[in-house]
Parts: structure tokens; sequence; C-alpha cells
């Protein structure tokens, strides 16, 4: 079908590039050779190119059906600007006049026109049809291919009537281009289009520049947006809100912030969404306020931060509207906030829609809040959604990864799963199976007769969010899978069935309870640091004084992320100060007058605004490990034991133990140590921390170098804190 042809070539006569990006020439060659080609590349690999070129090659006239009328425009200025023939590109839309029409379709029939760029509404049109018969079609090309698929983020009914009208007009090869499809998705597409022999050509979702964070939304969303946006002086950024009122507020209110920002939405008028589309384009301002209808086609490769206002319906629409930053490859941020009644308001609005909708729905934002509330790394979690394994441990460019979670051992907790899963035989979806887990007796539950099931109830001991993450991470580990075609029920693979039989160490990192968050984090770009340097340096002096006074290093006192924390929120009460991390009431008690007296003097002299809803954490629920370990030390249980029990390691329960003296509660192992350990080792290791600068472990196992083990230098810290701190 296609005449040799050197591509390369092709590509720097028409387009001036010297090679092309990833799989281009691939599917490119595949195109030419008349076959079928599906392919799933993500925002900014170069997906247009893949039908421009070999439309130039091929004889007659190439059909891209697309849903957007203005990135019709964009896509057709571009081809223009390449080619010496304007008639090279036109669209049939909505948009078009009967002169206008008329031009378009003499210009195909002369043979000037190897592009034609179409809306699925005006392909569906009796005389459109009738006017392509006569038309020499090279191919046709689906651009945003999702839209067909209801399981998509923009599924656009239209769309399913594609391949009907291929059929009437003339079957020629079909290519399907779309950023974002999860397997479901892509199958989806395929059987719709009638092209489940197409070669498939699937780029990597990974995009390393990118960083991921998502942050509690809290009422002072539109202040940390601000301090946000002003710390990105002249970069360009986008926020994305759901409704075109809150755009409307947002961008006013940045604009009396003294930020260049505009707003965007379908309900203005085109003339002024395309000027704010411009402006943006030609940084006359920094910032487009906009819901999703924008950014469809906006090809501004240096967006540096795209903000989320609220969190996205689906994972496609979310990993869509943030690949539209860093497309050059540099550096984007993209920052979402995240309160789950934003997800209960999306699901109201899907009420009245058909049933299987609001079910296809319900499924896209249970995904979205696994997603924000899981302490996995994100890039795994997404990239596992688009059908994709990330094999790193840590991505080193996301919230998650660059503050890990503490890991805890789930193997029982996944046996419990994968044996509820089976004894449901594999009929039911995450939520139904973790009711059953926990004991819960719905209508549902009882309906059923599951109440009856021995693994009824059998996971009472741990609450839902520990649950929820361990089929999270037992679905991104394969072992379970959800049913592609009854969205969300869950299996077992062959290597969950294998699990159970010879159940191995499978750690999980606990979901982050977003209503609870117990202290604001600070947004990427300042780093771990205080917001408030110069209150920092204050309490750096005043525990160094302390320190000097009660003979004591100065990490003993407080720790250097407690400073910092008090440095960021300025707690002026004892009870505020309990707040701060590594701080209990202890040590509250001891040193916290002192702090406190300082803090307030300083936001009065200063006339700071405190962030007045300031959390107060409650300790109960988080701490009944820590309540039972210092009973069982009380009852002089040796520490080896109590780790067995509580299904720790031995290294864990330190942690647990460190955490407990650090925020100033007193404790006595030295039962447990004389057992293990001469006196004059214990004071030896004693005296050095009495001595040194910091309670640094790496620096206190060189001291010692193989003289003692790890464990020992750490059980003597705990000792040395316990005595000298609290």
């Amino acid at each position: 079908m296609a005449k040799e042809v050197n591509l390369t070539e092709e590509l720097k006569k028409n387009f001036g590039f010297d090679t092309f990006k990833g799989n281009q020439e691939a599917i490119i060659k595949n195109l030419l050779a008349g076959k079928d080609t599906f392919v799933l590349m993500p925002t900014g690999g170069g997906k247009s190119l893949c039908y421009q070129l070999p439309s130039l090659i091929l004889d007659g006239t190439a059909v891209v059906i697309s849903p957007l009328i203005a990135l019709m425009k964009n896509q057709v200025d571009a081809m223009r600007n390449f080619s010496a023939e304007d008639g090279v590109a036109h669209f049939i839309n909505s948009s078009l006049n009967k002169a206008a029409i008329d031009q378009v379709k003499s210009d195909i029939l002369s043979g000037k026109t190897k592009l034609l760029y179409v809306a699925p509404e005006s392909l569906t049109k009796e005389e459109n049809i009738d006017f392509l018969r006569q038309v020499n079609i090279s191919f046709y090309a689906v651009d945003e291919a999702h839209c067909i698929s209801e399981w998509g983020h923009d599924f656009r009914p239209e769309y399913r009537r594609i391949r009907p009208i291929i059929n009437e007009i003339g079957v020629r090869p079909v290519i399907a281009l779309t950023a974002t499809a999860t397997p479901k998705v892509q199958h989806d597409i395929q059987k719709n289009l009638g092209m489940l022999d197409a070669t498939v050509f699937k780029s990597s979702f990974n995009r390393p520049n990118l960083y991921y964070e998502v942050r509690p939304k809290t009422a002072n969303i539109d202040k940390d947006i601000i301090k946000y946006i002003k710390s990105q002086e002249g970069k360009s950024g986008i926020i994305y809100c759901l409704s075109r009122k809150k755009v409307e507020e947002l961008a006013e209110l940045l604009q009396v912030n003294g930020i260049r920002a505009l707003p965007y939405h379908a309900g203005m008028d085109s003339a002024t969404r395309t000027q704010n589309q411009d402006a943006f384009l030609l940084e006359k301002i920094d910032v487009i306020v906009a819901t999703i209808a924008f950014g469809m086609g906006i090809d501004k490769p240096d967006v540096r931060y795209v903000i989320h206002y609220d969190i996205p319906k689906s994972l496609e629409g979310y990993y869509q509207e943030t690949g539209r930053a860093g497309r050059d490859g540099g550096e984007g941020q993209c920052i979402t906030f995240y309160i789950n009644k934003d997800l209960q308001k999306l699901e109201k609005f899907m009420q009245g829609k058909p049933i299987a909708e609001q079910e296809i729905g319900k499924q896209l934002l249970l995904e979205t809040a696994a997603y924000a509330e899981s302490s996995l790394c994100r890039r795994k979690i997404l990239l596992h959604y688009f059908g994709e394994e990330y094999e790193e441990d840590n991505c080193g460019n996301c919230d998650n990864c660059l503050n890990p979670k503490k890991q805890v051992e789930a193997k029982d907790q996944l046996c419990a799963v994968l044996e509820t899963i089976i004894a449901l035989k594999e009929k039911f979806k995450a939520e139904y199976v973790i009711d059953v887990l926990m004991g819960k007796e719905t209508s549902q539950v009882l309906s059923y007769q599951h109440e009856d099931l021995e693994v009824f109830g059998s996971g009472q001991g741990e609450d839902e969010r520990t649950w929820n993450a361990v089929i999270r991470q037992a679905l991104i580990a394969g072992y379970i899978d959800k049913d592609i075609e009854n969205y969300g029920l869950l299996k077992v693979t062959k290597a969950g069935h294998a699990f159970l039989k010879n159940p191995v160490s499978f750690k999980i990192v606990k979901d982050v309870d977003f209503e609870e968050m117990e202290e604001e984090v600070p947004m990427k770009g300042g780093a771990a640091c205080a917001v408030d340097p110069e209150l920092y340096v204050i309490l750096k002096d005043l525990r160094k004084k302390i320190a000097k006074r009660l003979e004591l290093p100065p990490y003993v006192i407080f720790q250097d992320p407690s400073l910092e924390a008090m440095a960021t929120t300025y707690p002026i009460t004892l009870e505020e100060l309990q707040n701060i991390p590594g701080v209990g009431a202890g040590k509250a008690k001891r040193y916290g007058e002192e702090f406190i007296k300082v803090i307030k003097a300083h936001v009065e002299e200063n006339e700071i605004e405190r962030p007045e809803d300031l959390r107060v954490r409650t300790v109960a629920n988080k701490s009944k490990l820590k309540v039972s370990i210092i009973q069982a030390i009380d009852r002089k249980i040796a520490l080896d034991e109590l780790a067995e029990s509580k299904g720790l390691e031995f290294s864990e329960l330190l942690d647990e133990i460190e955490a407990i003296v650090y925020s100033g509660t007193k404790i006595n192992i030295d039962y447990f140590l004389r057992e293990i350990m001469d006196d004059e080792h214990i004071d030896d290791i004693f005296n050095y921390f009495k001595e040194s600068e910091s309670d640094d472990l790496e620096a206190a196992i060189e001291e010692f170098g193989m003289e003692y083990s790890e464990e020992e230098i750490r059980l003597i810290r705990i000792k040395f804190l316990s005595e000298m701190g609290n």
C-alpha cells in the first residue's frame, strides 16, 4: 500500500525533526503497511505525529475523528504551518458556515487535503457520510480514543457509533490513539472499534520528572495555594477545580493577592475563553484556574506545577491533568488537595444517571480514594492502574517516597483476606470482603447468610483502613486481581493460592487518615524545614541554654523535627505543645513552659497570625500498642518475648520504645539489660551518650566498632534518654 519511503528523510522534510521519539517510527511503519494500530502514549509523547506523517506520505485523505473543536483548530493551524499549502489540513464541525464547508469539500475532492479533522457528531450526519463515500480515504485516526469507553474518564456515547459509520463509508485501516487507558478501557476501545487484532504499541506511563503529592484539604487551602504560588515566582501553573463557580472565585482571590491569574471554563463565552487561553500560552499571566474543560491539546511545554483544588473523578482524569506539567522533561510538581467529603459530593452528582453508569463511576471514585489515601509510592499505584509494573521500591519523587511510612508485617492479615475471598466464591468487591472480615451484619451480608461463614468476623482485630491497605497492596503485589468485566470483583491469583499454602513475609504501609491529619505537612519547595526560620534559631538557642544548665546533650530535651514543628505551628499552651510530634505530656511538663513563653513573645512581637485551628491530636487510639508495651515493661517482661507476643521484629519493638521515651515517658528496662549485658559495658555506652553532641546511632556504632551490637547500643540509648531526659 505504501510507497518505499525513507521515514527519517520525510520527518526532516515535513516537520524539521532529525529523529523519532519512542515508538513513533514503528507505529508509522505499521500503519503504512495497512494494519490496524492501537497507540497508548502518555501526554507529551508525540501522538499526533503518528498519524500526521503517514497522512502526508499516503495517497488520499486521512480522516481524524477528534472530540474537541478547539483542539482541531490548533492541530490544523499547526499542520498548515509545516506546509506551503493551506488546504493540506481542514476540519468540519459545527463552527463552520456553509461557504466554508463547500471550500473544504472542494479542496478534499481536488486531492489537496491530506488530513481532515471531524467531530464524531459531524461524522454521523447523513450529508457528510454521503460526501465521504466519494473520497479516497487513506486511513481513519480515532484520537482521544478513551472517549469510546464508559470506563474512560471522558465517555462520549457518539464515539460508539464510529465503527458502524466507518463500515458505511468504506473500510480502511484504523489507528486509535489515547494518552490514558487502563487494561479494561483498552479492551473496550479495541472491541468497539472492531480492531481486536490491531498491533498494540504501548509506551511507558512513567513520567519520572513529575513529583506527586497529596495534601489534606483544610480550611487554610486558599492560603496554602497563595503561599505556594508565590514561592514559584515567574513559573507557569494550572489549578483545576470541579465547579465553574470555584474557578471564578479562586481566580479573583489570586488576582487580589497580586498573582497574575485568569479563569477558564466551558460556561464562558468562547472569545473570552480563547483570550484567556492565549494569555496563558503567551505568558501574559502565570496561572490559569480551570475546570477540566481546559488543557486538552494545550501544548505548553513548561507548565511547572498543576494543583488540584478538588480531587478528580478518576485516576485517568488525574493522570491526564497532571500530565500537563513538565512536558519538556523539566520539573513538574503535581499537588492535590484531598478530603473524603469531596468524593461523597461527586457520588451524589451521579444520582439520576443509569445504574450501570453510577456503578462504574463509584468504582472509579474508589480507585481515586485508594490512590489519595495510600502511603505507598504514588508512581507504583498509578502505573499499576494503567497495567504497568514499576519495579523500584522508592521512586524518590513523590511525597510517600520522600517521607516513607513505617512498614508493618501483614502476613496473617493477607491470609485472612485470601481465605475470605475464596469463602465468598470470588463473587464480591473489596468493601463487602471487608464487611465480612470485620463481622458487620449488614443487610447484604445477612441476605447471603454470610454471617454463618467461618471467616465472618475473623478480622475484628484490625480497623477498616488496615484491611483496605492490605487489599490494595495485595493487588499491586499480584496476590489478588480485580475482575475486568465485572469491575471490582476480587479473585485470588495463582500467586495468591501459593501464598496461602506457604505464607512468606508480606509488609504493608498503613494508609493515611486524612480526616485526622495530625499536623500540617509543609508543601514541597521548602523541604522539611521550619516555616519561621527566625523562631527556629531562637528555639535552638533556648534548647542549648537549658541543656547547658541541666548538663544534658541538647537532643535529649527536644529533637530538631520537634523544634521545626514549633516554628511552624506556634503552640502557645501546654496542650498545644503536646500536639507537636515528639513531645509527650512528660516532656511538655518538664521543659514546655520556657518554650511556650518564647514562642508567645515572638508571635506578639511580630503580629503573627497563628494557624488557629490547630488540630488537637488524640493520643488514645494511636497508642494502644504503646500503652501495652509500657505496661509489659512495668511487669518486667523480657523484651524479646514482648516483641514476639506483639508480632514485631525486635528492632521494631525498639522503634516503639524509642518513640515512647522521646515523647517524654519514663520507663525502666534495667531488669532486661542486666540479663544480657555486664554493668561496665552498660556504663561504657551510657557515658558515651552523656558526652556526645548527638544521639545519632550511626555515629555511636562507628565509635564502638565491633565491640557492641546495634541492638545493645539502642537499648542503652533508651535507658539514657529515659533517665536523663524524662
